[in-house]
């Protein structure tokens, strides 16, 4: 069956979804009635349609501007670069950061053919310069890209006078050194804090 064959080819192409699951889920559509199934691509069109990313911090926004960037009450000197803008729905889940985000739209990788002009690295510096930021939040993910996006960055904001501090990476709470890796070990003892 032709649609059914294009359905689970599309379904497979979202990330983390495989072909088993693709399979699945394109089998639950089907079954919808067909109320349900138009309101799920409305709703897929919905967002497609209205959804885009704010132009001040690169984060998903309805409105002109992000909720985050048009937040008076938002600490303006402090800015948390992420990689994408889900990141800032993972940030804001926790309720801890009362700042900025500036999304990356990415990390470095040149094996992929990613350099800093495919990033959003010179409207963070021009954020940087024109909104009196006094430290930056490095919180790229702790794999190799990530921490090279990161080292890039900090080189080149330390000269603009403004702090720029790292996300920390360990153990989590409730873990068990038994089952901790090597680098994330490693990585506890360097960021470790005084108590």
């Amino acid at each position: 069956m032709e649609s059914l064959d294009q359905l689970i080819t599309r379904l497979n192409k979202l990330p983390g979804i495989g072909k088993k699951t693709a399979q699945r889920l394109a089998f639950h559509i089907i079954s919808l009635d067909d109320a349900d199934a138009y309101r799920l691509a409305q709703a897929i069109t919905d967002a497609k349609l209205n959804i885009h990313f704010c132009p001040v911090c690169g984060n998903f926004t309805e409105s002109e501007v992000c909720d985050v960037c048009s937040d008076v009450k938002r600490n303006s000197e402090t800015i948390c670069v992420v990689e994408s803008a889900r990141d800032i729905m993972f940030m804001e889940r926790i309720h801890e950061f009362r700042g900025r985000y500036h999304v990356l739209g990415g990390v470095l990788s040149p094996m992929d053919g990613i350099g800093p002009d495919q990033l959003r690295i010179k409207e963070l510096i021009k954020r940087i310069e024109d909104e009196n930021v006094k430290e930056i939040i490095l919180a790229t993910n702790p794999d190799v890209e990530g921490e090279a996006t990161a080292s890039y960055l900090a080189k080149l904001i330390k000269p603009l006078d403004v702090r720029v501090s790292r996300i920390a990476h360990g153990i989590p709470i409730g873990g068990n050194l038994e089952y901790v890796d090597d680098v994330t070990l490693a990585k506890s003892i360097e960021n470790r804090r005084e108590m």
